[in-house]
């Protein structure tokens, strides 16, 4: 995953952060969204919910913030990851 994830940094469109995900999930711009395992309960449910109502895919990374922040060549925490280009990674028709 954290292959596709660094593909994606590097020739697709993503954005970092909670209020950037609700930003993209209700223009309907997101494709698929990572949520961080440690991501606060309430914050996780309310980003579920949006992207049911918007058709988005939802998927639950494995690690926690930290790792994600560090899969997306960031050197900060990130809990919430948009996808709104896939480019050249298969990361949007790949299922694990």
């Amino acid at each position: 995953m954290n292959s596709r994830i660094k593909l994606v940094m590097k020739s697709g469109k993503a954005s970092l952060g909670y209020k950037a995900a609700l930003k993209c999930i209700r223009k309907s711009k997101g494709k698929m969204i990572l949520i961080a395992n440690n991501c606060p309960p309430l914050r996780k449910s309310e980003v579920e919910y949006l992207a049911m109502l918007s058709k988005t895919k939802v998927h639950h990374y494995t690690g926690d913030n930290t790792a994600l922040g560090t899969a997306c060549g960031k050197h900060f925490n990130c809990s919430v990851l948009t996808i709104t280009d896939g480019g050249d990674s298969d990361i949007l028709t790949a299922e694990e």
